[in-house]
């Protein structure tokens, strides 16, 4: 059964409307904190981040208020990229985290993801106990007045999660010499970022660190890619590194100006751990990863899996077949030796120690030919269009079309109003055929 509130990857719409509202993360804080509470700890602790979005302001009180009306204390971290939140709620041993973002989407959307004591997304199964308390009569949650939750600011959460992510390299690890091209999106990382590489010594030129609550993702950052390439060039950078809203993907360039996506760094990654003998199994994919990726991954003897789209049934899938790499062409990567979810970031300095020694970007990260991939996404009120008789027999019709020269999938959009088209094949006009009748009957 389709969950109420939760989608591919939490709980995402626009501000002021349906789910996201303050009445509405009230309910939310209230039951996601009824869920996690007693799990045999002295304290029953929340952990609250959020990236950059004006409505921040609005949705994070509501649901602190949510949290401490049934006893749970809070800790509110400001700005920071989602797998920072994840790693601190493992190391400070908290009942549950809870990031607030709409990750890539425009600033007027908001949402939350949410995270368990050992810094997982929560499975389909503990949603659907969430949303169930969400729609009970919220008495029984509302603790005692004695009991009612506390609430403290911590201002040095970027610190501790740039420490953890330092641990995870050699002390000796510098960037010195390293001209970086940085977009970080107006969002979550644009304090822990720069920092961070900085620090590490590179010479950084850093693009969106000026959030304003409204310019979150707006033509910069990992969706509009163009703005470290021109960066690149023009600065003659060693590599580009761009970010989205929240910081869990992450989209590259090389010293040419050559856009890198999430399946050319997935490979990479791939090879070089299995000849660093680190590589734990295999690699899961997605639907959507690049037939491209699979056959190089396969003339490499490395097993591929596919998973549904989504970091999170990414993860499920590692975990159950004991993988340590896996993510999407998005750039949602994961790397399991270090991390619960996707982080930008800490796979930005995986590859940046994989470039010292004087190698090239454009050398380390064209791995492999990508099969010609066209992606399209189509706006509509009602997703579940796909299912209509007329929808179905054009799939129908596309699939017959293409035959054995390609792939299509058609999927509705787990945070958007929207139906994602995706075909590939080596016929580049019989792609753009395909998806036009599909996309037609979808209109």
């Amino acid at each position: 059964m389709k969950n109420k509130y939760f989608g591919t990857d939490g709980i995402r719409g626009t501000v002021n409307k349906g789910n996201i509202t303050g009445e509405k993360f009230f309910k939310f804080g209230l039951a996601s904190g009824t869920y996690f509470k007693n799990q045999k700890r002295s304290k029953q602790v929340a952990i609250i981040a959020k990236d950059t979005r004006l409505s921040g302001y609005t949705l994070e009180p509501a649901l602190v208020s949510g949290l401490v009306s049934g006893g749970m204390h809070v800790f509110t971290l400001g700005p920071l990229p989602t797998n920072g939140l994840a790693m601190l709620t493992k190391s400070m041993r908290a009942n549950m985290g809870i990031m607030i973002t709409a990750s890539h989407n425009p600033f007027y959307d908001n949402g939350l993801k949410l995270f368990g004591p050992d810094g997982m997304k929560l499975s389909d199964k503990i949603e659907k106990k969430i949303e169930k308390l969400i729609d009970t009569k919220n008495a029984k949650q509302l603790t005692n007045p004695k009991l009612l939750g506390r609430v403290k600011r911590l201002e040095d959460g970027n610190e501790k999660y740039i420490k953890i992510l330092k641990n995870n390299f050699p002390k000796n690890f510098n960037l010195k010499g390293t001209k970086i091209v940085l977009d970080c999106a107006n969002g979550a990382c644009y304090k822990a970022a720069p920092k961070l590489l900085k620090e590490l010594g590179a010479k950084v030129f850093s693009i969106g660190i000026e959030p304003d609550g409204l310019n979150i993702n707006e033509k910069c950052g990992s969706t509009y890619p163009s703005k470290i390439k021109s960066a690149v060039k023009k600065l003659k950078a060693n590599v580009g590194i761009s970010f989205d809203g929240d910081a869990d993907r992450i989209i590259m360039c090389d010293e040419k100006g050559k856009i890198i996506d999430g399946d050319q760094i997935i490979a990479m990654l791939a090879r070089r751990w299995k000849s660093k003998r680190i590589l734990k199994g295999g690699v899961v994919g997605t639907l959507m990863s690049n037939y491209g990726l699979e056959k190089f991954l396969k003339d490499q003897k490395i097993k591929f899996i596919r998973s549904k789209v989504g970091d999170r049934y990414v993860k499920e899938k590692m975990k159950k077949l004991n993988f340590n790499l896996g993510g999407e062409q998005s750039g949602h990567i994961i790397l399991g030796k270090f991390a619960t979810t996707g982080d930008g970031l800490l796979v930005a300095l995986e590859v940046l120690f994989s470039l010292r020694k004087g190698k090239k970007a454009s050398d380390l990260l064209d791995v492999f030919k990508p099969l010609p991939q066209i992606l399209e996404n189509v706006i509509v009120k009602d997703k579940s269009i796909i299912k209509e008789p007329k929808c179905k027999k054009a799939i129908k019709k596309a699939n017959k079309l293409m035959g054995k020269k390609g792939r299509i999938l058609v999927r509705k959009s787990g945070t958007e109003p929207k139906i994602r088209i995706m075909a590939e094949s080596y016929d580049k006009s019989l792609i753009i055929g395909c998806i036009k009748i599909i996309k037609n009957s979808i209109k």
